[in-house]
């Protein structure tokens, strides 16, 4: 590895000096081309102090930051069209709340890839997915310390108009490291409308695809008999007509014997189906989905977010405000759910009673999940469950209706309502919490000024169950935009409500930033609350901490 982090770096080195030697090439030679180098950095450090009112405890190191950079390299070469790339990374050490095992310095993502014509390869690293990810889907998401990307081959060929093949060979990145299975996946797509002339000008569409997946790693259990080589299969299509949407993806996998299932034999299965219809201010959307002892890793003793395969949507709205996004998200459970979501919203027009002079926009947002219905078995795969019968146990509801209304071209506010059912001990793997319901408001509203300023604010409370948790909740947010390049908040969330009085603590915040062209700094200081945090179903622990923060992001 500290050899090739080494050779990376030179060839870095080259890169780097390359958009230097064209700029004092343009006016000798204009058909002389050595490519662009483009890219970006990030670093998120913090400083942290102790303080056991809220359980931060002493940090040795004082200091943690994470650091990222990224280099593409672009040329037109030959007849097609050569792209490559590296990212350095270094955890010194670790932000708390992201896993130790990223540690050190490296460079753990580097690719080639090559476009000519309806080819594309990809040699080295890469993101992809296949379908709606339920059978393969890797990606990176830094804020939840998320990366399960390959090192491998990928291969993606047009074979005719409309027709497009997909094929991907690799283990996947564990940390700082590999881990130790093999994944091998193919993946096609037919689009009807382009491959076949008669329904290119029709209004109805199609596309119809198909996935198998498959990872290989050795048995050396010694107690249980492992299939070595585990199959996945999708198929999916695609309709539209008009205004009207249909799709769906159905995965089966065999059995697959891992920690997360308690090594069951039982195979696995999911199903997600979504459905639309959208006119002139006015859209519904429908999901439904079940999800039967799918984790699928390229380790079988793997668990948390670590070399995952697949992906499973959480049919759950992803909030922004701070109380509905921090408090009581919601983890997808890969073991086993049923899901559905409906999203309506509809706008009032311009010069209607409700809609007024600038128009009324109202959501409303339902989502429900639920466990299967299961009869435990004693022979080794783990129970029984009727595909289409829904499990009696809640594990989350959330019902939110949202209006955004502008008064002036100067102000506008936004008012949410949201009422929750959460399943604590199911979705965070605990135990004497039970269920939670409650109740959350937010008033949000903005203020355009003179000269591009803007004055926004927000008050948001949260209403629980006394007898359980944390109790009672309210935040309250000021932020002040200067010139669009500026900007001063200061955030209070209030635990009001918690029956240990004791516990009733402000986590007071205040941050400052700026923007300048292609580079955004900013500055906390304050503390932060225990918990978890969570985009599309897919979570991560996060300590309580109080001390000061710096984020720096640029791309050039």
């Amino acid at each position: 590895m500290h050899h090739l982090n080494r050779y990376v770096f030179l060839a870095l080195l080259l890169l780097t000096a390359i958009p230097f030697y064209l700029k004092s090439q343009e006016s000798t030679d204009k058909k002389f081309d050595l490519g662009e180098l483009h890219g970006n950095f990030q670093v998120d450090a913090q400083l942290y102090n102790p303080d056991s009112a809220i359980g931060a405890p002493p940090v040795p190191e004082k200091l943690r930051s994470n650091i990222f950079g990224n280099f593409i390299y672009t040329r037109k070469l030959g007849p097609g069209n050569l792209n490559a790339g590296v990212r350095y990374e270094a955890y010194l050490p670790a932000l708390q709340g992201f896993d130790s095992r990223y540690k050190g310095v490296g460079i753990p993502y580097r690719f080639i890839q090559y476009k000519w014509e309806g080819l594309d390869v990809t040699v080295g690293n890469f993101y992809d997915q296949f379908g709606s990810g339920m059978v393969f889907r890797v990606f990176e998401d830094r804020n939840l310390g998320y990366d399960n990307a390959m090192d491998g081959l990928r291969l993606k060929y047009t074979l005719l108009k409309g027709i497009h093949l997909k094929g991907v060979i690799g283990i996947q990145r564990f940390f700082m490291e590999k881990g130790p299975g093999i994944v091998r996946g193919i993946d096609g797509d037919i689009d009807f409308n382009e491959t076949f002339k008669f329904m290119r000008e029709t209004k109805f569409k199609f596309i119809l695809g198909g996935s198998f997946v498959s990872k290989y790693q050795s048995d050396q259990d010694p107690v249980y008999k492992l299939p070595e080589n585990v199959g996945s299969w999708a198929a999916r299509a695609n309709i539209q007509y008009g205004n009207f949407t249909l799709s769906g993806e159905y995965v089966n996998k065999i059995n697959d014997p891992s920690t997360v299932n308690n090594f069951i034999y039982r195979k696995g299965e999911a199903l997600l189906v979504n459905a639309g219809f959208s006119v002139k201010n006015f859209g519904i959307a429908l999901s439904a989905k079940r999800v039967d002892n799918m984790s699928f890793r390229s380790d079988r003793t793997a668990t948390g977010n670590n070399l995952s395969i697949n992906y499973l949507p959480a049919l759950t709205r992803q909030h922004t405000y701070n109380l509905a996004a921090t408090i009581y998200p919601y983890a997808t459970q890969p073991n086993g759910e049923m899901a559905a979501q409906a999203d309506v919203n509809y706008t009032f027009p311009k010069g209607s009673a409700l809609g007024g002079k600038y128009g009324t926009s109202i959501l409303v947002n339902y989502s429900i999940v639920n466990g299967l219905d299961s009869t435990q078995r004693h022979d080794g795969y783990g129970y029984d469950s009727p595909f289409l019968k829904v499990g009696r146990q809640a594990y989350w509801h959330d019902l939110n209706v949202q209006i955004d209304k502008k008064i002036t071209k100067e102000f506008k506010f936004s008012l949410m309502y949201m009422n929750f059912l959460y399943d604590k001990d199911i979705v965070q793997g605990l135990a004497g919490y039970g269920t939670i319901t409650g109740h959350i408001g937010v008033i949000d509203m903005t203020l355009r000024l003179p000269k591009q300023n803007t004055l926004h604010w927000e008050i948001q409370g949260l209403y629980a169950d006394k007898q359980k948790d944390f109790g009672h909740w309210a935040t309250g947010l000021v932020e002040f935009n200067y010139h669009s390049k500026f900007f001063v908040a200061v955030q209070d969330q209030y635990n009001f409500g918690n029956l240990d009085a004791k516990k009733r603590i402000h986590y007071l915040t205040g941050t400052m930033g700026c923007t300048l062209k292609t580079t955004r700094v900013t500055l906390t200081y304050g503390r932060q609350r225990a918990g978890i945090f969570c985009v599309g179903g897919v979570c991560r622990t996060v300590p309580a901490s109080n001390g000061l923060t710096l984020s720096i992001t640029s791309n050039f």
